[in-house]
């Protein structure tokens, strides 16, 4: 089907004018639609939700539509008190009043989300304000849904940031024979497999500490990296965080362990150069301070003790996802090249060994 006919089974005020693709996300594919009238422009994004991802994308939705009408009532409230408008996407309903629709012809599903307007996300931090800004916009979200209670949402990816469960997948894909061959003609692979066996007993550190009763699930975004957080393109504050499709129950650790692994890498995921690629502590210690602005309310002693494992951890987590999708073919993740989801996992091995090499200094910032 045609995206122009596809958009039209939502109810968007206007005359359809284009769709063009954008965004450089992985799993989904992205298209802004422009629709005018005499007197107004109303601008959307239309996604296909890739179900090889999520394998039931109405759950996603279902996640999505609660988290959404119970954000949009409080932010509603806040608007009068705050020091700034902050936002969230809504979903745009089909005709007939669904959050979804799927295509008769293949199956796929689709969605229709707000557009939020005059903001800005950006590739790489742009420099510490705009580090303590994310952090800000991620405490904000965690505070926004603290009160909604875990059991409602459904795992997005079941297992999705249980370290151990992709280690597991790990090292059920490395037997494999296209797996075997990708090691043995690749030298760096057999080096970032070193550096996985040298860390196995870590990757259980926060489900340990879950059975322990030290820390508890709640809501989380589930991948608040820094193309997600938007900024006001006037006042340069942080107004929303967006893709809400890993929303579920979790560590909010994993969230505040991911966003700062990805702010605080200024060379981003696919730099070649591993030279480049340095924990910024400027980078680190703003970014705390805007998350801490907004979150010291619901911290726990114990959530803050596990902290800088959680910035370690989702680094490794992430490289090791991105190896072992390259050993399996590059199935999960989209890829320009047969070797580009190798160099992504060594940008966050890399990433990891600097995180190592500065945990006291990491420490010391999280406790002040």
């Amino acid at each position: 089907m045609e995206l122009s006919v596809l958009i039209h089974n939502f109810d968007v005020p206007g005359q359809l004018i284009t769709i063009i693709p954008i965004g450089g996300g992985n799993i989904n594919d992205t298209f802004l639609g422009i629709f005018r009238n005499a007197f107004s422009e109303t601008q959307v994004i239309l996604q296909r939700i890739n179900d090889k991802v999520f394998p039931k994308p109405d759950l996603i939705m279902a996640n999505m539509h609660l988290i959404t009408r119970h954000a949009h009532r409080k932010l509603a409230k806040e608007i009068l008190t705050s020091d700034r408008v902050w936002q969230l996407p809504k979903i745009v309903p089909t005709r007939d009043g669904r959050d979804y629709y799927r295509s008769e012809e293949d199956g796929s599903y689709w969605r229709v989300i707000t557009k939020i307007s005059s903001a800005t996300t950006f590739p790489t931090t742009q420099g510490p304000e705009h580090a303590a800004e994310c952090g800000a916009v991620l405490a904000h979200f965690h505070s926004l849904v603290a009160d909604i209670k875990p059991g409602l949402l459904t795992e997005p990816i079941p297992g999705f940031h249980v370290t151990p469960k992709y280690l597991a997948l790990y090292d059920k894909t490395t037997p494999d024979k296209a797996a075997q061959a990708r090691l043995s003609t690749s030298v760096e692979a057999r080096r970032l497999a070193q550096f996985i066996e040298e860390r196995r007993e870590f990757a259980s550190t926060l489900e340990r500490a879950i059975k322990r009763g030290e820390l508890k699930t709640r809501v989380m975004h589930g991948d608040p990296k820094i193309t997600n957080i938007m900024i006001d393109d006037y006042t340069g504050k942080g107004t929303a965080i967006i893709d809400l499709d890993t929303v579920g129950p979790g560590l909010i650790h994993y969230d505040f362990g991911d966003a700062i692994r990805s702010i605080c890498n200024p060379a981003g995921e696919e730099e070649m150069n591993l030279n480049k690629v340095v924990f910024d502590m400027d980078l680190f210690e703003a970014f705390v301070r805007g998350y801490l602005h907004y979150g010291s309310d619901f911290l726990t002693d114990a959530d803050r003790a596990y902290l800088f494992d959680s910035i370690r951890l989702i680094t490794f987590e992430l490289g090791l996802r991105f190896f072992q999708d390259y050993l399996a073919g590059s199935v999960y993740f989209k890829t320009k090249s047969p070797a580009q989801n190798l160099n992504r996992a060594r940008v966050q091995f890399r990433l990891c060994e600097s995180i190592e090499s500065r945990e006291r200094m990491i420490r010391a910032a999280l406790n002040k």
